[in-house]
């Protein structure tokens, strides 16, 4: 995390924080719902559907890997993802957590 004091932090918040940081992206939104979508293993039609090039869709598939949302093979030019749904419920629950955590009812409460 940069140059942040992670100390600071609890490790839900550093976890939902690079979960939320690799979703910051459109690309990533749109594979992530194409896979959801396909309600099954994906296999090479991401190209197609999100219109970037191969390598880009690679790069995507990387990131959403590395944090454990999608899981999948890469073998020669065949790849095979899905979406990884323990870590998929597990960020669900703790972006509800933080999203029921507000008290706020007022819209004028500042």
């Amino acid at each position: 995390m940069g140059l942040t004091k992670t100390e600071n932090y609890t490790e839900r918040q550093i976890e939902l924080a690079k979960m939320i940081k690799v979703l910051g992206h459109p690309a990533r939104i749109a594979i992530v719902e194409s896979i959801i979508k396909t309600d099954d293993c994906v296999c090479g039609d991401l190209v197609t559907e999100i219109g970037l090039a191969q390598s880009t869709i690679s790069q995507h598939l990387k990131e959403l890997k590395s944090i454990g949302l999608i899981q999948g093979t890469i073998e020669g030019t065949s790849m095979c993802y899905c979406i990884n749904q323990d870590n998929w419920n597990k960020l669900k629950d703790q972006l509800n957590e933080l999203f029921n955590s507000a008290n706020c009812t007022d819209s004028d409460c500042c």
